[in-house]
C-alpha cells in the first residue's frame, strides 16, 4: 500500500493526526507537528460523508492523542484516567463536526478557515468553564517550551496560540484544495506574523533590575505520596522533616519559605498545633510561609453550603486542598483551591445533583470530595503579595488573572506531581507554568513535592530548575512587578470574539438554509 492509498484510508488519517498531536506536547516538544495534524483533521472531515462519520472516524485519533499526551492520568487513578481520556476524546469531535459544517456552507476559503479556527478556540475556551473542565491538551500548551515564538500571549492569552496554529493549518488546507497563489501568500503571512510579533516582544524584554526583589526559599521534600505520612510514622515526623530541610536552605535574607502541595500530609485546622508550630517558627525566623495542606473549615449549623459532615460539636465542616499563609508576625490565613480535578478531587455538578435530589436519597456532601474555593486570597505583606496557587489552579489563566488584578507582585505555585510517577505529567505541568509567566508578566516561584520545582522569569525563561524525585531546597530571588498586560486588563477577548463568530456563523448558515428551503 503506497502513501496515496494510506491517505485515502480514514482510519489512517485519524490515527496519524492523533500521533502527531500527541508528539507535539512536552516532553517530546515536536510542537510544529500540530500544523500537519490539523491539516489531516480538516482533510478527514472533508472526506467524511456526514457529521456522524466525522465523529466516528476522528474519535480514534483523538483517543490516540489523549493517550500519548495524558496516559499518566491512569497512574493516579486508573478508572478516572480512562474515563477522562475517553470522555475528552468525545468532546473533541464537536469542533471538527463544526469544521465540516462551515466547509459545506461557505465558498470563501478564508471565511471557512476563520470559522473553523473560531470553532476550535471556542471549544477550548468553553472546556475551561465547566465542572468537567480538562485544559491539559489545549494546543497552546504544546508550545510552552518555545517561548521565543509565543510572547504575544501577553495580549491574547494562551488560546492565541491555538488561534495561530489552527488558522494557519486551516488556510494551508484551503491552499492545497484551491491551489490559489494569493491565498498562499495570505497563509504564509498568517503563519509568520505571530512569531515575528513574538520575536519583537522577546527582544524588547528588559533585564531584571536589582530593586524590589523578594528572596524566596523553595522546598522540595520528596515525600512519597503513595504512603501515609510520606512513609513516616506520623504528622510530627513530617513537619520535622520539612523544618530540617528548610533550616538548611534559608539564609538571613530569605523573606518567603514555600512548601509544596500536601506538604502537611493530612487535614488540620488553622488553629491546630501544627499550624501554631509553623506560626512560632515564622515569628522566630522573621519569615513568611506558604504551606500546602489539607484544611478543615467549619460553618454555622444553619449554613446553606453543601458540606461533608458534622463534627462532634455538631458544626458542619468541609475539607479543602489548601495553601496556608503564615506571615512573619505569626498571623495565619489561607487559600482554598478553586479548580479541582473532576472526579479525582470533586464530583462534577454535585451542587446541581444535590438540588435535584429533592427526596435526599443521596448524601451528596459526603461523597462530593474536596470543598471548592471561590476567593482569590493571597499572602500580603508590606513588600510583596503572592497567591498560593495549588496544582491544577496553575492551568487556569482566567482564575490567575483575578490575583494579578488584585496586585499580586509575583506568582507562587505549589504542587504535588508525585502521584503521576516519573512520566510526562510533571514535565508538562512545569512547562505550562511558563505560559502563565508570559501571559501576566510575572515571576513564578514553583515548589513541587517531588519536582520539578523552579523559578521562571516573566518572559518564560527558566532561571532555576530542580531534578525530579530528589530531596532538595534552594534559594532565589523574584522581582515584584506591577505591570498589567493586555491579557490581564481585558482577559479572554480573543476567545469571546471567536465564540461570537462561531455562533453567528452557525446561526447564519443554519437559518439561511431553512429560509431558502
Amino acid at each position: 500500500m503506497n502513501v496515496k492509498e494510506l491517505l485515502n484510508n480514514k482510519w489512517v488519517i485519524s490515527v496519524l493526526a492523533g500521533i502527531l498531536l500527541g508528539l507535539s506536547f512536552p516532553p517530546v516538544n515536536l510542537s510544529f507537528l500540530s500544523f500537519p495534524a490539523f491539516i489531516l483533521l480538516f482533510y478527514l472531515s472533508d472526506k467524511c460523508d456526514s457529521y456522524k462519520q466525522v465523529a466516528y472516524y476522528s474519535y480514534a485519533g483523538f483517543v490516540v492523542w489523549n493517550l500519548i499526551g495524558t496516559y499518566w492520568l491512569m497512574m493516579a487513578s486508573l478508572g478516572a484516567g480512562i474515563a477522562a481520556i475517553l470522555a475528552n476524546s468525545v468532546l473533541m469531535t464537536i469542533p471538527l463536526c463544526l469544521a465540516k459544517f462551515f466547509s459545506q456552507k461557505s465558498n470563501s476559503p478564508i471565511l471557512v478557515a476563520l470559522l473553523q479556527t473560531a470553532a476550535w478556540v471556542s471549544y477550548e475556551f468553553l472546556h475551561h468553564q465547566w465542572d468537567l473542565s480538562w485544559t491539559w491538551l489545549s494546543i497552546g500548551n504544546a508550545w510552552s517550551n518555545f517561548i521565543g515564538v509565543i510572547q504575544y500571549i501577553s495580549f491574547t492569552g494562551h488560546l492565541g496560540i491555538t488561534f495561530w496554529v489552527v488558522l494557519s493549518s486551516a488556510l494551508t488546507y484551503q491552499v492545497i484544495k484551491s491551489k490559489e497563489r494569493n491565498l498562499a501568500y495570505v497563509t504564509l503571512g498568517v503563519f509568520l506574523i505571530f512569531p515575528i510579533w513574538s520575536f519583537l516582544l522577546f527582544e524588547s524584554e528588559t533585564e531584571t533590575g536589582n530593586s524590589d526583589l523578594t528572596h524566596v526559599a523553595i522546598i522540595q521534600p520528596n515525600h512519597d505520596s503513595y504512603q501515609e505520612y510520606g512513609g513516616m510514622s506520623d504528622l510530627k515526623e513530617v513537619i520535622d522533616s520539612l523544618f530540617t530541610l528548610t533550616s538548611r536552605t534559608i539564609t538571613p535574607q530569605t523573606e518567603l519559605i514555600i512548601w509544596p502541595e500536601n506538604a502537611i500530609d493530612g487535614f488540620i485546622f488553622t488553629n491546630s498545633r501544627t499550624a501554631l508550630r509553623i506560626a512560632d517558627s515564622a515569628k522566630a525566623w522573621n519569615k513568611n510561609f506558604v504551606v500546602g495542606t489539607g484544611l478543615y473549615k467549619t460553618y454555622s449549623k444553619d449554613t446553606d453550603i453543601l458540606y461533608r459532615g458534622t463534627l462532634n460539636s455538631g458544626k458542619p465542616y468541609n475539607v479543602f486542598n489548601a495553601a496556608l499563609f503564615v506571615d512573619a508576625n505569626g498571623e495565619i490565613s489561607d487559600y482554598e483551591k478553586a479548580n479541582l480535578v473532576p472526579i479525582v478531587e470533586r464530583i462534577p455538578f454535585v451542587e446541581t445533583l444535590n438540588t435535584m435530589d429533592v427526596f435526599d436519597w443521596v448524601d451528596w456532601g459526603n461523597i462530593a470530595g474536596f470543598g471548592k474555593g471561590s476567593r482569590p486570597d493571597m499572602i500580603e505583606t508590606d513588600t510583596f503579595s503572592t497567591p498560593g496557587l495549588v496544582c491544577y489552579d496553575s492551568v487556569y489563566p482566567s482564575w490567575i488573572r483575578k490575583f494579578v488584578q488584585k496586585d499580586a507582585s509575583f506568582l507562587t505555585i505549589i504542587t504535588n506531581d508525585g502521584w503521576w510517577g516519573d512520566t510526562s505529567g510533571h514535565h508538562q505541568h512545569f512547562a505550562y507554568a511558563r505560559l502563565r509567566a508570559i501571559e501576566f508578566d510575572r515571576w513564578i516561584a514553583r515548589s513541587a513535592n517531588n519536582g520539578i520545582s523552579g523559578i521562571i522569569a516573566p518572559n518564560g525563561s527558566i532561571v532555576q530548575k530542580t531534578d525530579y524525585w530528589v530531596r532538595t531546597g534552594f534559594i532565589g530571588t523574584v522581582q515584584n512587578l506591577e505591570t498589567q498586560t493586555i491579557y490581564t486588563r481585558f482577559g479572554n477577548w480573543l476567545s469571546l470574539l471567536c465564540l461570537m463568530f462561531t455562533f453567528s456563523g452557525w446561526g447564519f448558515y443554519r437559518f439561511s438554509n431553512r429560509n431558502s428551503d
